[in-house]
């Protein structure tokens, strides 16, 4: 349990009262996908998280799963892949969003089956983006058209907010005075759609208990 805590950042909690248990699993930092990320970055990794969210499918003794997500964001493939597959998952799910949700963390935190934000954590959604020389721009252009309808589509699909609103959020002069985006907070993360309550760790361990006990009737 401790090597799982330090490498993976996973721990089970069993319900003495139920015999139920729960998988915790933490999606904090970058999301590293097809590029290794730095020595001094901390990262949740792509190629970690496909074969643990698999084998927790598979698991019988797992009853429900609780994801921490504190993240900035990272390899926007990746992410998105991790999305399906939590959003595809036969147990039951609840997303708590601790710090930070930032860019294709967004659609991380919103594929659960119920999803909490704390008070004080923030969302930021803005466009995909490119660093370095671009060749064939209209191509590029077009590609990361795509990634974005992908992004959009699914964060549409999986919280009450609608696409269009999300399109604009994307693109809005917002508290990041050198580029686009809308950063929300909070309780204003959950009046535009995006999650379904604001709380911390006890609220999201009750609901996912509760959605547990209510499965097993």
């Amino acid at each position: 349990m401790e090597d799982d805590i330090k490498e993976f950042g996973c721990r089970r909690l069993e319900n003495k009262e139920t015999g139920k248990v729960i998988q915790l699993i933490s999606i904090i930092g970058e999301i590293e996908g097809h590029e290794c990320a730095g020595n001094n970055t901390k990262t949740t990794k792509y190629e970690h998280m496909i074969p643990i969210l698999a084998s927790l499918e598979h698991d019988t003794s797992v009853n429900g799963i609780l994801f921490m997500i504190n993240t900035i964001g990272g390899d926007v493939s990746c992410g998105l892949a991790l999305a399906e597959l939590i959003a595809s998952m036969s147990k039951p799910t609840v997303a708590l969003v601790m710090g930070d949700s930032h860019s294709i963390g967004v659609p991380l935190s919103v594929a659960a089956d119920y999803t909490f934000i704390a008070p004080s954590a923030t969302v930021i959604i803005h466009p995909v983006r490119l660093n370095g020389m671009v060749l064939g721009a209209p191509q590029t252009y077009e590609y990361f058209k795509l990634i974005q309808e992908r992004i959009t589509t699914f964060i549409a699909k999986h919280s009450d907010a609608a696409k269009e609103d999300i399109d604009k959020w994307m693109v809005e002069p917002g508290i990041l005075t050198r580029d686009l985006g809308t950063i929300l907070v909070g309780q204003e993360a959950v009046d535009r759609g995006l999650f379904q309550s604001t709380g911390g760790i006890p609220d999201a361990i009750a609901k996912l208990d509760e959605m547990i006990a209510r499965r097993c009737q």
